[in-house]
């Protein structure tokens, strides 16, 4: 077993290299946003990385990450990569405007936007933060704090991601499929896009994010994207995380809900070697509506956590909740589901639900579904299964003459199709179909 270094001595990888990336900004290390890193950096000094005896992490123990050492992407060598290359990480049939970061950068070139997103408003964040002071001063100063030590280091070495702004009163009949893309066959890179998504009044958008690797080395995709829902607004999110098993990804999204916007978010998880996904909700105004959907699948020594966090910090509000997971050998799964109802937000409607299959002794998972209420007029309600495959309904399709494996595969396809089957893009939804299948059905022999 791989001894993991002490901790002063990652403290000290990170810091050196945050003095290499101060000295590569030139004179762009004394721009204010220079001072946002510097405070960062000594935050992540103060806190280090999560261990288990930190609550919010206690079931996921990040050791095998903590053995590799990550250089930051800006300070390595670009990769290149071409148009052909890249069009195999999209969704067949699905009509999209495609913007694409190649470890954490905007790459404008591989990017295509369709007609009817003319209005919108793409800028990478390297872009805003050199042209619009007052940015940092309203989001990066007043938003994103840091919670932990990967928050920190997010912040510490802020390069690039997207700032996507939708004017009010724009519907896009088509997604907006945000490509990130990793990895290197030279050394161990440090990814840590930051990105800010604004839907104004009335607005409507589908989003579709996924990542990818490529190369033979590992890397941690840490990134951090803000979501800011306008009032009646619709927010469709959906992350596909498919990376290669030389991937760890900790994965933080953060939403602030309008008046009476809706927002909806489905994570499917299906590769990766550890990963960590927070998603966090707050309402700020009533008649907001948050569903949280969630699927992972995992085998071998996999791992993969999600925490979530919904706030009724006001009345009226809806949220609905449910993550599925799926987990062979020795995988392992995380579920961690928060509803926060304050005092003042009578009249909330929160259910939450987590479902495990696990098909193999050595497989766990840990599940934690939690209600804190402090209002008294609410209807919520929360539960967690854990179980095997239904054994009346492996004899029902045995019986039928439908062999065994067929018959598991058929019983996994329909426990998972309950996620799928929410996204609302009829091609990304087949696609993940048949991806979902393939991949049950490997699982399941």
């Amino acid at each position: 077993m791989t001894e993991v270094p002490e901790k002063e001595e990652i403290k000290n990888w990170y810091y050196s290299n945050f003095e290499l990336f101060e000295n590569s900004l030139n004179g762009q290390s004394k721009a204010p946003v220079h001072k946002i890193r510097k405070e960062a950096i000594a935050e992540f000094i103060e806190l280090g990385f999560p261990t288990t005896k930190n609550e919010e992490w206690k079931y996921t123990n990040i050791a095998p990450l903590l053995t590799q050492n990550f250089k930051p992407a800006y300070l390595s060598n670009k990769i290149s990569l071409s148009k052909e290359e890249v069009s195999k990480f999209l969704f067949t049939g699905v009509n999209a405007s495609i913007l694409v970061f190649v470890n954490g950068d905007f790459s404008n070139e591989l990017s295509s936007l369709l007609p009817e997103a003319k209005g919108v408003k793409f800028e990478s964040l390297r872009q805003v933060l050199n042209n619009e002071p007052d940015f940092i001063e309203k989001y990066l100063l007043k938003s994103n704090k840091t919670i932990d030590g990967f928050s920190a280091l997010n912040r510490a070495f802020i390069s690039d991601g997207i700032v996507l702004r939708v004017p009010d009163s724009t519907i896009l009949e088509n997604p907006v499929h945000l490509l990130f893309i990793s990895g290197s066959d030279e050394e161990n890179l440090l990814v840590q896009p930051l990105n800010y998504i604004f839907v104004g009044k009335n607005s409507q958008i589908k989003i579709i994010e996924s990542t990818v690797g490529v190369g033979s080395k590992a890397y941690l995709l840490n990134s951090v994207t803000e979501i800011f829902t306008g009032e009646n607004s619709v927010t469709n999110y959906y992350k596909i995380q498919n990376d290669p098993d030389t991937c760890f990804q900790v994965s933080r999204t953060l939403i602030h809900q309008e008046r009476s916007s809706v927002f909806t978010s489905n994570v499917i998880s299906i590769g990766g070697e550890l990963i960590r996904n927070d998603i966090s909700t707050i309402f700020e105004s009533e008649g907001c509506e948050s569903n949280l959907y969630g699927l992972y699948l995992a085998d071998g020594k996999r791992h993969i956590d999600n925490h979530t966090l919904i706030d009724h910090a006001v009345a009226h509000c809806h949220s609905n909740e449910l993550y599925k997971g799926i987990l062979d050998e020795k995988a392992r799964g995380v579920f961690n589901g928060k509803v926060l109802v304050r005092k003042d937000a009578q009249k909330t409607q929160a259910y939450q639900s987590n479902k495990n299959l696990l098909l193999s002794r050595l497989a766990k998972v840990d599940t934690k579904p939690q209600l804190e209420i402090f209002a008294d007029d609410v209807k919520c309600s929360h539960g967690a299964t854990i179980g095997q495959l239904d054994e009346q309904s492996m004899f029902y399709l045995r019986s039928r003459g439908i062999g065994t494996e067929k018959a598991r595969s058929l019983l996994l396809n329909a426990f998972a199709s309950d996620i799928v089957d929410l996204i609302s893009i009829e091609p990304l939804r087949e696609t993940m179909n048949r991806i979902i299948l393939d991949r049950l059905h490997k699982v399941s022999l």
